[in-house]
């Protein structure tokens, strides 16, 4: 019961991380990086922007999924 139950947590967190990973911008900012552009009220803040939300919640669906995916190789004894 406890197995059928982590595989499908395995399954939620992958497929959430798969949808989060899509939904982040791309780390190339164009030209625009070159020239100074970048460093904007957006730019300096993105912690607490749609942005860094995205990022913490990559990286804990990140360490949910490796957890729960070490749980379900752990040998029964």
């Amino acid at each position: 019961m406890l197995r059928t139950i982590l595989t499908v947590i395995l399954i939620l967190a992958g497929l959430a991380l798969t949808v989060i990973v899509l939904m982040q911008e791309g780390k190339s900012q164009g030209l625009g990086a070159i020239s100074g552009v970048a460093d904007t009220y957006w730019g300096k803040n993105k912690g607490r922007s749609m942005e860094g939300i995205l990022i913490k919640g990559t990286t804990a669906l990140v360490v949910v999924f490796l957890l729960v995916a070490l749980l379900l190789n752990v040998p029964t004894i």
